[in-house]
């Protein structure tokens, strides 16, 4: 939450936006190829914009262009402005996915509070994984997917499901040192890949959890986007979006509940204008 009150949903989505365009622009020209994704797919069917209560940004990446993706934002990309994050041995943002990261706002998740980490508003990028048509492969690869968002994300997860819920308690209790549980999870991800390029022609999002794993589309949705309005800019969406948003949501004109209508993340302390370097000990790695 906004502790001082001076943030509304609405300031955090147009800064959203503006990472978003960032992204686009640079992914046109460095021909790298991305869809928008959950939530913000649906916005801009639904409402040709974020949902009101939305404050995240999700897109799709195909694999190939996702493993592109970190390089070339390193070279190319303002760096001053934006980073691309991603977990990696000596860093862990505690999510499967990359980020892009404003380097000047504070967008602190309470899974993170402890952590010195970039804790920048972001956008997510997720990639799409090349799935076998053996139906014994697409078995190991679950596997192999599920146990890299174990020890990749090596938190607790939040609206994943009991089951899903036990299970990483467990694991992470089992292994608790944190080079073991990246060579765990960079092992699985290898492995993940790998058995992905026996493909047929169908792509999947493994790291998002047990149920969307098992949601397959053709890649070409994906490789030949169309284009939707969202926040008055033209963003790529799957070429049968329809389709895709009838998998994941069902009824997916039809809004959530009231209740439901609430931000995703939760949310320690956010600040829109200022870098979250400003704020370290003050409200993440906050020494007890």
């Amino acid at each position: 939450m906004d502790l001082e009150n001076r943030y509304g949903n609405r300031d955090v989505q147009q800064k959203l936006l503006e990472i978003l365009i960032y992204f686009k622009a640079f992914c046109d020209e460095h021909q790298l190829r991305f869809t928008l994704a959950g939530g913000t797919l649906l916005g801009a069917v639904r409402n040709r914009g974020f949902i009101p209560w939305d404050d995240d940004v999700d897109v799709f990446m195909l694999r190939e262009d996702y493993e592109k993706l970190e390089l070339l934002w390193d070279l190319y990309a303002d760096t001053s402005r934006y980073s691309c994050v991603r977990s990696n041995e000596k860093v862990n943002i505690h999510h499967a996915a990359t980020e892009i990261k404003d380097n000047n706002t504070t967008f602190i998740n309470r899974h993170s509070i402890n952590d010195d980490i970039h804790h920048g508003l972001m956008i997510d990028v997720i990639p799409l994984d090349d799935v076998p048509e053996n139906g014994l492969l697409r078995m190991m690869q679950s596997m192999y997917a599920l146990v890299f968002c174990c020890f990749n994300f090596q938190r607790l997860p939040e609206h994943k499901g009991k089951l899903t819920y036990r299970m990483t308690k467990i694991a992470l209790r089992m292994v608790q040192s944190p080079k073991t549980r990246y060579l765990i999870w960079k092992c699985s991800e290898q492995r993940m890949m790998k058995i992905g390029k026996k493909s047929s022609g169908e792509v999947a999002s493994l790291v998002e959890g047990m149920k969307i794993l098992k949601e397959r589309f053709p890649r070409e949705w994906f490789e030949q986007p169309v284009y939707l309005m969202f926040e008055g800019m033209e963003m790529p969406a799957p070429q049968q979006y329809k389709r895709w948003l009838e998998v994941s949501y069902g009824d997916y004109m039809t809004p959530v509940p009231d209740e439901d209508r609430v931000p995703r993340h939760n949310i320690v302390f956010l600040d829109m204008n200022h870098s979250y370097k400003d704020y370290k000990g003050i409200y993440y790695c906050v020494k007890e």
